[in-house]
């Protein structure tokens, strides 16, 4: 009998040390989290950068939300990724997200910040294209790439342009783009060459695709091997200068971003000029969940997020935040010349019939 209680008594012993153990790991966590709800999101690989910063990390905590994501390109997003493993997708555009939102039957969305295509290019290049009218001053204190004349340089070489000392090279007058096969980045070059193309006219219709892909085309198929992230062409314009990367297509967010850091990374010869016109790359979140929503509310009302946002040179929401940003990276405030994209639909085909060529 004594053998017996005994036994019981190291048992119960046992499972009540046991139970403080789970009890006190239990604690742990919910002290750690503080209430913490894990959002998981799938995003535009150009916004990794913002929510893993720590500022962003710890804005978020406070909201009560730990913010998971993966990256993926915005065409792969509305096209091939599982969205059913996340709570909310945050592509890089527009038409891309309204894909998502018909797809999922959502009637919410949020656009938190945005960003105008632009390109990255040296003092050297701006003089020399200034000089054969492909550069000029636009509607406020910043120059511009005038698509309309860039693309009658189509087929010219840079050694073939009149009075050319500073870049006598023997290839073709190009702006380097990532994949359109893959990238948000080029799909909106695309909708920006396509729109001059079409007689500054949004492409709405097959007869105007077969219009002005024969032009358009060429654009990408004559650049050879191309990246399949904006990062790439813009850390070879960074890296290799002018030699191998004299215009490279980006996002203005990634220029006022380097230069904001104050690195070196952005020396005296370099340049950003806007495209004229110019599309803005608006970064369109799609919630899927409640959770997802609050992540959506977050970016589109947290003062805080929205000046974290404004520092990684993203146009948020509330102009006056980005303008103070703009002062200090000297870029304009606000710009004038800008169009829609075409719709996901007649996006779709035009890239796929390029991708058909290469």
């Amino acid at each position: 009998m004594k053998r017996r209680l005994s036994i019981g008594l190291a048992v119960v012993l046992v499972l009540a040390v046991a139970g403080v153990v789970v009890w006190g790991r239990s604690g742990d966590d919910s002290a750690a989290g503080g209430g913490i709800t894990v959002v998981r999101g799938v995003i535009g690989s150009e916004k990794q950068a913002f929510f893993t910063d720590q500022r962003v990390v710890d804005a978020f905590a406070r909201q009560g939300l730990k913010v998971e994501v993966d990256t993926a390109g915005s065409r792969q997003i509305a096209t091939a990724v599982d969205l059913g493993k996340y709570e909310f997708a945050f592509p890089s555009s527009s038409p891309a997200a309204q894909k998502i939102q018909r797809d999922k039957k959502v009637t919410t969305v949020y656009t938190p910040f945005q960003s105008p295509m632009a390109v990255a290019t040296f003092e050297p290049i701006v003089q020399l294209l200034s000089g054969n009218g492909v550069v000029r001053k636009g509607a406020g204190d910043y120059q511009v790439l005038d698509i309309a004349k860039y693309l009658q340089l189509a087929g010219t070489r840079w050694d073939q342009l009149p009075n050319n000392t500073a870049y006598p090279v023997r290839k073709n007058v190009l702006v380097t783009t990532t994949d359109p096969r893959e990238s948000n980045s080029a799909a909106m070059y695309l909708s920006i060459v396509s729109f001059v193309a079409n007689g500054n006219n949004v492409v709405s219709s097959p007869d105007q695709e077969a219009k002005v892909l024969p032009q358009v085309a060429k654009l990408f198929l004559d650049q050879g091997y191309t990246q399949n992230s904006t990062e790439g062409p813009f850390e070879d314009y960074l890296s290799a200068g002018m030699g191998k990367t004299p215009l490279a297509l980006i996002y203005e967010s990634q220029y006022v971003d380097r230069v904001l850091r104050n690195d070196g990374s952005i020396r005296p010869d370099m340049r950003m000029l806007y495209t004229a016109p110019t599309v803005y790359s608006k970064h369109t979140l799609v919630p899927f969940s409640a959770n997802g929503n609050k992540v959506g509310q977050a970016l589109s009302t947290d003062p805080e997020l929205g000046k974290l946002a404004a520092a990684f040179g993203f146009r948020t929401t509330n102009p006056q935040v980005f303008r103070e940003v703009a002062a200090r990276a000297k870029v304009p405030g606000e710009l004038v010349d800008a169009v829609e994209p075409p719709s996901f639909e007649t996006l779709e085909r035009m890239l796929d019939a390029i991708q058909k060529q290469y």
